[in-house]
């Protein structure tokens, strides 16, 4: 009678993806030795962005700017992205060739042998059916009074470390991180990061929030021919 032969193989684990809402700032900091900055030139000149706006997208500013103050306490975070942001987001007008905007999008990549990933909400990337290379992102609809545990910078900052790490060419990623009605404008460059003060899309700021998210465009066009 022949012998029976077992054969054992050995059970590895599959190594769990880190979503990038459970990533905080200073755990960034430790684990990739990035750091902020009080002071970044290229952040100081996006911020300077200006623009001009036509008399009917100065109209719809002002409509929205009123809504977002009547109801930032109230708007959940899809009435928030939809009766706030998207119609922002019009008047910026990210239509671009070959870039485009993604969203609610599977992103991930590892770093330092650490995989990151999960969905972003809103991203502007060089890309037809999926986002190839991210340039810019907008995280993190909160509604204003909502208390939580979660980091929302530490969640930006994240999906920025994977921007980084699948361009192939080494460049400033820019972001924004949304509660309420503060916006944050944030660069990571190489392994620095600089974030702005709050500005309140419920005043005047909005048209420099505009001016800002427009610039963009500048940003993204000079960079996505290279190879």
């Amino acid at each position: 009678m022949p012998k029976k032969i077992r054969i054992f193989v050995k059970n590895k684990k599959r190594k769990q993806m880190r979503n990038f809402e459970n990533w905080e700032t200073q755990d960034l900091e430790i684990e990739f030795g990035i750091e902020q900055v009080e002071e970044m030139e290229i952040l100081e000149a996006w911020l300077s962005s200006q623009t001009s706006l036509t008399i009917s997208e100065k109209e719809t500013a002002e409509k929205l700017k009123k809504a977002l103050r009547n109801n930032a306490d109230f708007w959940n975070e899809d009435e928030l992205k939809l009766q706030f942001i998207a119609p922002i987001l019009l008047i910026v007008d990210y239509n671009l060739p070959n870039c485009k905007v993604f969203s609610q999008r599977l992103l991930s990549a590892t770093i330092k042998g650490i995989e990151i990933g999960g969905r972003v909400d809103f991203l502007l990337s060089k890309g037809k059916q999926k986002p190839i290379k991210p340039y810019f992102f907008i995280h993190e609809y909160k509604q204003e009074t909502k208390k939580g545990s979660t980091d929302p910078k530490g969640q930006l900052l994240s999906e920025m470390l994977v921007a980084q790490a699948k361009n192939e060419i080494q460049m400033p990623i820019y972001g924004c991180y949304i509660l309420g009605r503060s916006w944050f404008f944030v660069i990571l460059n190489e392994n620095k990061y600089a974030v702005s003060n709050a500005y309140n899309a419920s005043d005047d700021d909005i048209y420099s929030i505009i001016a800002i998210l427009r610039k963009v465009k500048d940003y993204v066009l000079a960079v996505i021919d290279l190879p």
